[in-house]
């Protein structure tokens, strides 16, 4: 037995004295709350400033060919540091680094609202996400080593999921509402609240699991070629959006990253205390998570984008009415993953969960390759919205709560943090392959009916119905992404429902991801 599980085992916080599980902190339901305030902070960042970006570009004077490295600079320290992130908060204490993460988001935040130049912005958005890897996976990971029996994490990781999937919908209505009644500034300084009312519950009642620390000294070469690999390749994703996938630099970017990343695998095999244990990633459950959560991110985030442009430039909305245009979605999520998920997670297999539900997403996502310019929102729009969002709902809270179900606790964090990267390099491929074939389609169409459009509103209409058609072009392959994304999740995850007799951990069923000297200290509690 390891010395961290002997220590769980036999401490005073023993529930039984001979299971190894550490009594459970009353206060966690206390702790939830603010671990899910974190949560929902950082995932609305990632869209309340792309709504904001328009203003913030012409109050600071930032020109059209830098404005993206608003949203750059945040993807690739956040994108670029999770692992590190993560690994630092198995080192510091879960507890630790959730707090330093906050109280480092709030003042980078402070610092983006406060930005007079465009090097302030890039700078306070770079800062954002530094903070934001340290901050993400020590919340996850807190609900990892909190959260041991199997009920109870159902319904925490419930709470979650619908977080973690509807918060960027969440962030496009308080985005527009912020930006068109106060200033885009304030897309910022809302983070502040969030982080002050976030520490301060954490400090009074996050009570961390004891003997889950990874005493191990920090493995600086996996370090290095984790973070110079991952920047590549999201750098790479967004320069391809950009300036096309045939670009030097973006060529080169890929294989930098190729070339980084194969160096850290070989690296962690060897070393003695690895950045990231490849026992992490190889057991077949967390793979197969992890695997078909990106896929579904890629979905997802090219959705985001192109129904936002659907709705403001086509349909004429608000950025107000574009955000509240989303609550069937959120709606959808939230439903999803706190009911539909939460009730039978512990009464089913999660492939059983995450496969139909990335199917529904798709059927949802089908709908919408139907979307013309006058399409109705009530009879089209609104119900693809809402079976996404059950789709999504439903998938997301289990694939949240196995990621990190029978892993070490030594390891909660860095298994946490392989989540967040998964979603982050979906999001930056999802963005730029999903933008590029609309693109392409958008093009292709003009070129083939500008020619008889002979008045100017004519040639508007064209304009508008290639944008349509670039849009479904792209959704079209959405779809089959998240056929994919299900066909991954049924065959690869194996994990028996939590409740039952056993549950699916390292070395079950899948190749031994543990020894005896790796007993688990918080597994799942069969009942």
């Amino acid at each position: 037995m390891s010395q961290a599980a002997a220590k769980a085992s036999s401490g005073p916080g023993s529930a039984s004295g001979h299971s190894g599980i550490p009594a459970p902190d009353p206060g966690r339901w206390k702790a939830l709350v603010f671990i899910a305030l974190a949560q929902l902070m950082v995932v609305l960042d990632a869209t309340i400033v792309n709504i904001a970006l328009p203003s913030a570009q012409q109050d600071l004077g930032i020109s059209d060919g830098n404005r993206q490295w608003v949203v750059t600079a945040y993807a690739l320290a956040f994108g670029g540091l999770l692992l590190f992130g993560g690994r630092i908060a198995d080192l510091w204490g879960r507890k630790n680094a959730f707090l330093v993460g906050l109280a480092g988001f709030a003042a980078a935040s402070a610092l983006g609202g406060a930005a007079t130049n465009e090097a302030m912005m890039f700078g306070a958005r770079a800062l954002q996400g530094v903070f934001g890897a340290l901050l993400a996976p020590a919340a996850l990971s807190l609900l990892a080593v909190m959260f041991t029996d199997a009920k109870e994490r159902a319904k925490a990781f419930g709470i979650y999921g619908a977080i973690a999937g509807g918060g960027g919908a969440v962030g496009l209505i308080l985005g527009g509402f912020l930006t068109e009644y106060l200033d885009w500034r304030w897309t910022f300084f809302v983070n502040i609240p969030f982080a002050v009312a976030a520490a301060a519950g954490a400090w009074l009642v996050i009570r961390e699991p004891e003997g889950g620390r990874n005493r191990s000294p920090l493995d600086i070469p996996g370090v290095v070629l984790s973070t110079l690999g991952l920047v590549a390749l999201v750098y790479g994703f967004t320069r391809a959006e950009s300036d096309g996938w045939s670009d030097t630099v973006t060529v080169a970017m890929f294989v930098a990253s190729a070339v980084l990343l194969l160096a850290f695998v070989l690296v962690e095999a060897k070393v003695k205390a690895p950045l990231l244990p490849l026992r992490v990633i190889t057991e077949r459950n967390r793979g197969g998570v992890y695997l078909s959560l990106g896929l579904a991110v890629i979905a997802m985030f090219g959705l985001f984008l192109f129904l936002t442009y659907y709705l403001q430039v086509v349909k004429g909305y608000s950025p107000v009415k574009t955000g509240f245009a989303f609550l069937p979605m959120i709606a959808g999520m939230i439903t999803g993953s706190t009911q539909i998920g939460t009730r039978l997670m512990t009464r089913v297999a999660p492939r059983l969960l995450m496969g139909p539900g990335f199917l529904v997403a798709a059927l949802g996502m089908l709908l919408l390759t139907q979307m013309e310019i006058d399409s109705s929102y009530a009879a089209l729009l609104m119900p693809a919205m809402l079976l996404l969002g059950l789709g999504m709902g439903t998938a997301f809270m289990p694939a949240m709560s196995l990621s990190t179900q029978g892993v070490q606790a030594r390891d909660a964090g860095v298994a946490s943090a392989m989540v967040n990267t998964s979603q982050q390099v979906g999001g930056a491929i999802g963005t730029a392959l999903l933008n590029t074939i609309a693109a392409s389609a958008t093009t292709s169409y003009i070129t083939d009916h500008i020619g008889s459009a002979t008045s100017r509103s004519q040639q508007q209409l064209v304009q508008l119905e290639a944008m349509v058609e670039g849009y479904t072009s792209a959704i079209w392959f959405a779809v089959g992404i998240l056929v994919v994304a299900a066909a991954i999740a049924l065959t690869l995850v194996n994990a028996g429902r939590p409740g039952g007799a056993t549950v699916t951990g390292p070395g079950a069923g899948s190749g031994a991801d543990a020894t005896a000297d790796d007993e688990l200290p918080v597994p799942v509690i069969a009942h």
